[in-house]
This record gives C-alpha cells, structure tokens and sequence, in this order.
C-alpha cells in the first residue's frame, strides 16, 4: 500500500510539473552564426531536458570508452584471483588427502596464477615434500627465507628438513636466524628443546624457557654443561630451589657442594630432598663416604629422620641393617616396609635373604621368593612420552629423545602385583 500511494505521488508532482511547463508564458528564441531558433517556453523547457539526457549518456559512453582497457584489466585481475583461489583451495585439499602429484599441479597454478606469494610458495614447498622431492622443497623453502615477508617461514621449512636428516648443526644455525627474526616464538622454544636433547646442548635450552617449562630439569641438564664450577654450582641449586622434590637436580647439587668441600650442606640437601623425595640415589650420595656397616646404618638414619616410616626409609634401614649383621633389625624394617605398601621385589628379595640367613626360616624364605615372582616390578625412570625405562635420569629420553620427560615411577607389569589392600604375607615374629 505504501509503495501504491508513492507512485501516486510521484505521478501527481510530475502532472503538476508538466501542467506548471505548459502554462509557461511567452517564447524563446535563439540566434547563433546567423541561424535563428525561436519556441514557446514549454517547448524550449523540452527541448533544453532532451538536450541535457543526451548530454549525460553521450559523456557516460566517452567515459565507458575511455576507461575500458582499465575495466577490462580488472575483470581480468579478478577472474585470474577467482581462479587461483580456486587453486589454492585444491591445493590444501589435496595436500589433507596426501596426493603428492596432485598438491604439486595445483600449488604450480596458484603459483601461475597468483604469483609467488608467501601462501602460494608454501603450498608449493609442502606439496614437493609430499611428493618426496626435497630438494625442490629446499629450493623453494629457500627462495622464502630470502623475503622479508616469508623469511620466517622458509627458515622453518628449512629447519624441519635439517632435523629430518639429522643435520643438528644446519638446524641450529636455522632456529638461530629464526629467532631473530621471531624472538620468543613458542615453537622456538620446544625446537631449541629438541636440539638440545639432540646434542646436548642445554645452556640456549634452558635461556629461552617459558613459563611453563620444566625449569628444574633444564637446569640440572645445564649444569652438566657449565664450563664452570662455580657457574655449575649456581645452576644446579637454581634447579634445586626451582623444585626441591626432583631428586636429579638435588643429586646434582649436592654433588657439586661435595666437590667444593662443603660436605654438610650436601647432607643437608640430600636430607631435604629425601624428605620431599625419596628415592634410593639420594641414599647412595649421600652415604658414599661412608665405608663401615654400622656407619652407614647410623648415617642412614640421619638422612631418613624426617621421614622414618617411608617405605624406601624401611626398605634402605633393611639393606644396611642386614648388611651390618643387624638381622632382628633388618626383619624389623622388612616387615614395616611390607606394612606401609611398599609390596615390589626388593621387599621381598630382602625378606627372602633375611630368613635364609643363619637362624632364618626357610620355609619363610621361599614363601618371600614366591611372592617376588609375582611382586610389582621395582620403580625406574620412565619416560612419559614413549614409556621407555631407564635405569639412570637423563636429560632427555635415549629412546625417543623427548627432552625432560622422564619422571620416577613403577613399570607396569603383565604379572600380577599385590596392591595396598592385597593381603600381606605372614611373616615370622
């Protein structure tokens, strides 16, 4: 309705205009080179818009000619990017669906169409790696680092290539230039991580950690490559400090105290760690200078005071007791240890050599050898990225090469273990 009564008014004010013309009063005349031209004034008033409408399409058809070739450029442009964007999209289609040939075709008429642009470059230099060419992938990985506007990218491309045939120095001095064009680049960091596992090379590693990095062990993996004591020494305590329940930086602290003669703050150290960690290697360090049976029992329990009913507190008072001839005590803590859950084989194994001792019980000796068959396995250093065991801590995984991921644990077992609420052998009083 609306629209009706616009069109009604439209048509009434062009009535009114066209009535107002002709009743215009006198006549227009016009003399030019000797020729008149004369009219009423409606007619002139016609004649005068005619003459305007014509004007106006003859200037819009001089404008059409004159910018055409410049019309005809764009539409051109337009279709040529419709058309590389078409390729493009084949590109990364081809390329998810892994056809090698295919993503090379379609990278090459991007390129063709396009140009080589950053996005066409990489669609290319990952469509050659597909197709097992990498030579043609470095070639084009490298035309992009030398451009300021995919240097980055081409740097990584380059990178990724270095590491996959093992060229750790190439790769090095790649994630080096990549770093200064993108400083602080979370893949940076996990790339310097995986050099680093690679050769050993902790000291960049451990500069460049994030926030969320494992500190304590990149630090304690450092320390091993400080070209000095002292600078050795200040990186393992900063692993210390960072996380006093990682018994490697603690090893690697104390052991660096031992060397420069400061032999109680290593115990000390060791004797905090333990209380936050107890792991046999810290009893080890810490009872190495210490040569006699009863000694080392007596030193032993020093280190454990503050946590005398851990089950590796048992289970090391066990071993030297039974080793200083200590056998009640040694079955004592046998016992204890078997009480607060720590049902593995060296429980057991102690057991069994407590009780095959002189004056043992050898019934309850084979009982003890029968559970150790069947016992959880003892704890060991597992890596949490290919569950590989390893014997030792070590900076980065020997199997996979994940760098800090190895964490203390039990391995896991297709035997069956006893579990904390299983029942506890009867053992002799």
């Amino acid at each position: 309705m609306r629209r009706v009564l616009t069109w009604l008014l439209v048509a009434a004010a062009a009535i009114a205009v066209a009535w107002w013309v002709a009743e215009l009063p006198g006549k227009v005349a016009i003399s030019v080179a000797g020729l008149s031209f004369e009219a009423s004034a409606p007619v002139a008033v016609l004649l005068g818009a005619i003459t305007l409408v014509l004007l106006y399409f003859a200037i819009r058809a001089i404008g059409f000619v004159m910018f055409l070739p410049r019309r005809l450029r764009q539409w051109n442009a337009a279709r040529h990017r419709r058309s590389g964007d078409a390729a493009v999209t084949r590109a990364l289609v081809t390329l998810a669906a892994a056809e090698g040939r295919a993503a090379r075709s379609a990278s090459a008429k991007a390129r063709r169409l396009l140009g080589d642009t950053p996005q066409t470059l990489l669609l290319a230099a990952e469509a050659a790696r597909l197709d097992n060419d990498e030579d043609a992938a470095a070639r084009i990985f490298q035309l992009m680092a030398e451009r300021p506007d995919a240097a980055f990218l081409g740097l990584r491309g380059l990178f990724r290539q270095a590491t996959a045939r093992g060229d750790w120095t190439a790769a090095q001095q790649l994630a080096r230039q990549a770093e200064a064009i993108q400083p602080g680049a979370s893949w940076l960091r996990q790339a310097r991580l995986e050099l680093a596992a690679r050769t050993g090379d902790w000291l960049p590693a451990l500069g460049l950690a994030g926030p969320d990095a494992p500190l304590a062990a990149l630090a304690t993996a450092a320390s091993g490559n400080a070209l000095t004591a002292d600078e050795g020494e200040k990186l393992a305590r900063r692993a210390f400090r960072a996380d006093p329940a990682f018994v490697p930086a603690a090893l690697a602290y104390a052991t660096r105290l031992r060397a420069a003669g400061r032999e109680g703050k290593a115990l000390e150290v060791l004797r905090e760690a333990w209380t936050n960690a107890a792991h046999p290697a810290l009893a080890e360090l810490a009872l190495a200078p210490v040569h006699d049976a009863l000694g080392r029992v007596r030193a032993a329990t020093g280190l454990v005071k503050q946590r005398p009913d851990h089950p590796e507190s048992h289970l090391l008072l066990c071993r030297l007791s039974l080793a200083a001839g200590l056998t009640g005590e040694a079955r004592r803590h046998a016992k204890a240890a078997l009480a607060t859950g720590a049902h593995d084989r060296r429980a057991f194994m102690l057991l069994a050599d407590i009780e095959a001792g002189e004056g043992g019980n050898h019934t309850a000796a084979v009982e003890a050898l029968r559970h150790a068959a069947s016992a959880e396995p003892e704890p060991a250093w597992i890596c949490g990225n290919c569950k590989a065991e390893q014997p030792q801590w070590h900076p980065a995984c020997p199997a996979c090469h994940a760098p800090a991921s190895l964490v203390w644990g039990r391995r896991t077992s297709a035997t069956p273990v006893l579990t904390a609420d299983a029942t506890v052998p009867r053992l002799p009083s």
